[in-house]
């Protein structure tokens, strides 16, 4: 197998493509590991041709990165455990201590990454023609051909997929009804106040949680509020946060080592989803505020 170095002229023309190879998979997959991953795996599908035989290299592998993120996506739908990546490297987490987070830098980097939360609600179809063709410039042609479909049928895919990334609130600052509504979960939480969670649960509401033994997803509000002991032992060292544009709370334990990280979705007045991360070596990874 050819070695990926700058004396190949294979190699050197792969390497001109690699961050635009990584930039499409990372809006593809959400994940910085996964990105990585299929981009080696285009780069060792390249070794096995006769890259002189390729016209356009570009577009080749475009195509390849494209089906290799295809699959991918697929075998998340079947596994829906495994869609999600809490890389925290990859979270923007800052104090929620102003009226107007608006005005805070990081908020540019929260709607880029709150894109991908929009992005994880389309079908794997959608997601790969929207993403090639919207943001990458990809003919629909070509497209139609990663995905065995016309360049019509594409175009309907995309039309279908822009349509509900237009339609899908995407969060540009943490509103005061937002902060109230986590206040008043993590309060009910604490008081042990089932009652007082399904009035601010969606009934259709996601727990996700990436702890030491994997990642666990919880739904209805009746399991969600019934597990609500991770939002108690938030609520009572816990300091408000932005995560990646949602109201979220940090805690941190006795030794001044982070506890969690949890961010909350709230749609209509209501928490439509919850994502967690309490695995101490993923926590060690994030660039969080220091402890109040």
């Amino acid at each position: 197998m050819r070695e990926n170095s700058p004396a190949d002229p294979t190699a050197e023309a792969f390497e001109a493509q690699r961050d635009r190879l990584r930039a499409v998979a990372f809006r593809m997959l959400g994940s910085h590991a996964d990105a990585e991953d299929a981009v080696q795996e285009a780069w060792l599908r390249l070794s096995r041709q006769d890259a002189e035989g390729i016209d356009n290299l570009a577009g080749w592998l475009t195509t390849v990165v494209g089906r290799i993120s295809l699959d991918v996506l697929r075998s998340r739908q079947s596994r829906p455990e495994a869609s999600l990546d809490t890389g925290l490297s990859e979270l923007v987490v800052t104090l929620d201590d102003g009226p107007a987070p608006e005005e805070d830098a990081v908020l540019a980097d929260s709607v880029g990454l709150a894109l991908l939360v929009v992005l994880d609600s389309l079908r794997p179809g959608e997601r790969l023609a929207f993403v090639l063709h919207d943001l990458f410039a990809v003919p629909f042609d070509e497209i139609g051909t990663i995905l065995g479909k016309s360049a019509d049928a594409t175009k309907m895919l995309a039309s279908r997929a822009r349509k509900k990334v237009r339609g899908t609130e995407r969060p540009t600052a943490v509103s005061r009804e937002q902060r109230e509504v986590v206040q008043a979960f993590l309060a009910a939480a604490r008081g042990g106040d089932f009652e007082g969670l399904l009035r601010v649960l969606d009934p259709d509401v996601k727990l996700t949680a990436d702890t030491p033994g994997g990642v666990t997803v919880t739904l209805g509000a009746t399991k969600v509020a019934t597990g609500a002991k991770l939002g108690a032992a938030a609520a009572g060292v816990g300091l408000p946060v932005i995560v990646n544009g949602l109201p979220g709370i940090v805690s941190w334990n006795e030794d001044g080592t982070p506890r969690s990280v949890i961010a909350f979705t709230v749609t209509g007045g209501r928490i439509t989803a919850i994502t967690a991360v309490v695995d101490p070596a993923k926590l060690a990874l994030a660039d969080l505020p220091d402890p109040a």
